[in-house]
């Protein structure tokens, strides 16, 4: 299938799920003929009770790891397959791409069946209990009732607790990983000064870009400011220190140019991201998790929302983050332990001492792997 946008980036192996039509948002709005791209691994046993569905962050697709479909390895490639912590010789696996992301899901860069042009700003306002929903409906259209677990990464570690809060009884297991209940004020702060450097940039243009005038300065300007979140300091200072690139690498005319290590790596990383990522999806996906608050479901209290879920059928729960973690602070990952708890649910913290801060879900498969295959063994 051909991308509808010139900023929507469809993984080779994704399959679709077509949404019910209308899908109501629920801060308003409907879509109309909107899809869920995702991708699946392993075999669904006939009882239809060994299915593990993955939930991500804000920029992955739906390819966690490498198929038939599509051998190139996934962003989560030593975690999924055979053998490996999630087992998909055991399990049924299915990774889902977000609502309102650019990577086959229905987002700002798709068409507008109404107009038939892309949604941009006319896409409904996106909350994370918007992707909850849709990612349900991808489970109950392959005909599975009852999930053996959810594992949501970070940002999708909001959208499984919501998506056990909003769909009862669809798992009986939990694992948060490097996720929370709901956005403190610091992560507020980074996600708002990164949509305001997009927001900014001249070729932004309300929305309005195409690949000649894409927000390319914006874009890189967010995607450095998160990088530095997604790491900790101690990882930085040991990974870097104040290692200075070679004089002849500096513009001579730039007297404010790169100079140290750490710049360059920041620019790098910035660039290879920028133009594979639809910069309206970014806004979009970056405020609904601003916006999330479980205890909003609770008269405002985050352990009483949490303890409901035991009673919507979470039976037990996994809650793991590194201690290193700034943005999503692995105090966030205790209190989703701590309510699962309060619950009912068997429910099991554990902080991880890596220096990898945020991204160590990603990156330390040493310490992340055997977490998530012994609590899996267990189920």
């Amino acid at each position: 299938m051909s991308p509808a946008h010139p900023h929507e980036f469809i993984p080779p192996g994704s399959r679709f799920h077509a949404l019910a039509s209308p899908f109501p948002m629920k801060r308003g709005g409907v879509l109309h003929g909107a899809r869920i791209a995702y991708e699946t691994w392993g075999t669904l046993s006939p009882a239809r009770d060994n299915a593990v569905l993955i939930l991500t962050g804000l920029s992955p697709d739906a390819h966690a790891a490498s198929s038939a479909a599509d051998p190139t390895p996934g962003w989560w490639e030593a975690m999924l397959g055979p053998g490996k912590p999630i087992d998909s010789d055991r399990w049924f696996v299915v990774c889902v791409n977000s609502l309102g992301s650019c990577k086959g899901s229905t987002g700002p860069a798709s068409i507008d069946p109404a107009t038939g042009q892309a949604y941009l700003l006319s896409f409904p306002e996106l909350s994370i209990e918007d992707i909850a929903d849709a990612a349900a409906e991808v489970v109950r259209g392959l005909g599975i009732e009852r999930l053996a677990c959810v594992i949501g990464n970070s940002m999708g570690g909001m959208t499984a607790l919501s998506l056990l809060a909003r769909h009862r009884r669809i798992a009986r297991a939990h694992i948060n990983i490097s996720g929370s209940a709901r956005a403190l004020p610091f992560s507020i702060a980074v996600r708002s000064l990164q949509r305001e450097a997009i927001r900014l940039d001249p070729n932004w243009n309300g929305g309005e870009y195409d690949d000649a005038t894409y927000p390319e300065s914006g874009m890189r300007i967010a995607r450095k400011l998160g990088v530095i979140t997604y790491r900790s300091a101690l990882e930085w200072d040991g990974r870097f220190g104040r290692v200075r690139l070679d004089e002849s690498a500096s513009a001579e005319d730039d007297p404010f140019g790169l100079e140290f290590q750490v710049e360059s790596y920041l620019e790098g990383h910035a660039r290879r991201f920028v133009r594979r990522y639809d910069p309206n999806s970014y806004l979009y996906l970056s405020r609904s998790m601003d916006w999330f608050d479980l205890a909003d479901q609770a008269g405002g209290d985050t352990l009483a929302a949490l303890a409901a879920l035991a009673g919507n059928g979470v039976e037990q729960a996994l809650a793991i983050g590194a201690n290193t973690d700034i943005l999503f602070p692995v105090q966030q990952q205790q209190e989703v332990a701590e309510g699962l708890a309060r619950g009912g649910a068997e429910a099991e913290f554990i902080g991880m001492d890596s220096p990898q801060g945020h991204d160590a879900f990603l990156v330390d498969f040493e310490r992340f792997g055997p977490a998530v295959r012994g609590f899996l063994d267990r189920l």
